[in-house]
């Protein structure tokens, strides 16, 4: 888990903000949210509050919105003060429940999976609610196909484990030791290969089950028309019939 999210109400609670001033922040784009839920709630990260006591003390010191607005723009916050910001639309985040209805499956499913360590959620509401960014609908639906594939939670909780290593060394290669990423990296190669032969050997298995639905289902249609054209005369009544 990242971060902590707050709906709007909660993050003015929680930091002491007047919603009027918030309002009109927002308006002027001072502050932003950081993402929404799928039902179009608007969310608030903690790291933002720091941004809004910077605004609370330009406000304090007599600076007007449009004034706070150029500082910002020229001057920026305090190093340290915030990360930095993405230029683009705040994300959309789903619910457990969102998340359960795109992929396909119950939202105990889940909550199983995230129990199991495979996935973590981006954020955590005041209320509890774990939220997901759209990414997770494309990861839940990997953790699927390699169900499929006949691998285990174990399994697929040691391919999640190296795949978040690897995005952490993709990010900072050298805070990482070189013999370490070396074996770690090979052990990805041949786990790749191991799934590549599962893919192959899976693909030929299809083939051959499509071709014999194919012709089974051929077969059966054939054998049903037939069924239909034979006369409704029950066959033990034909057999009576005869014996008379």
């Amino acid at each position: 888990m990242n971060k902590s999210a707050f709906g709007r109400d909660e993050f003015l609670a929680r930091f002491g903000i007047a919603e009027v001033d918030f309002r009109q922040w927002e308006k002027l784009k001072l502050v932003r949210p950081v993402g929404f839920t799928d039902d179009k709630v608007p969310l608030y990260a903690e790291e933002t509050a720091a941004r809004v006591k910077h605004i609370q003390r330009l406000a304090e010191l007599g600076y007007g919105c449009e004034e706070i607005e150029k500082i910002l723009k020229k001057v920026g916050l305090p190093k340290g003060t915030e990360k930095k910001r993405k230029p683009d639309a705040p994300d959309q985040y789903l619910t457990v429940g969102n998340l359960a209805e795109r992929v396909g499956v119950s939202p105990r499913t889940i909550k199983h999976w995230e129990d199991k360590g495979i996935i973590e959620p981006d954020m955590r509401s005041e209320g509890g609610f774990r939220l997901y960014s759209g990414v997770f609908v494309y990861l839940c639906e990997l953790i699927r196909d390699l169900q499929l594939f006949g691998y285990t939670l174990e399994e697929i909780k040691a391919a999640s484990d190296q795949f978040r290593y690897f995005l952490a060394v993709q990010d900072n290669l050298e805070a990482h030791p070189k013999a370490e990423v070396a074996a770690r990296l090979d052990a990805m190669l041949a786990d790749i290969r191991v799934l590549f032969d599962k893919m192959n050997l899976l693909e030929k298995g299809i083939k051959r089950w499509r071709d014999l639905l194919k012709k089974k289902r051929k077969e059966i249609l054939d054998l049903k028309k037939k069924n239909q054209k034979r006369g409704h005369q029950d066959p033990r009544e034909k057999r009576r019939t005869k014996g008379e």
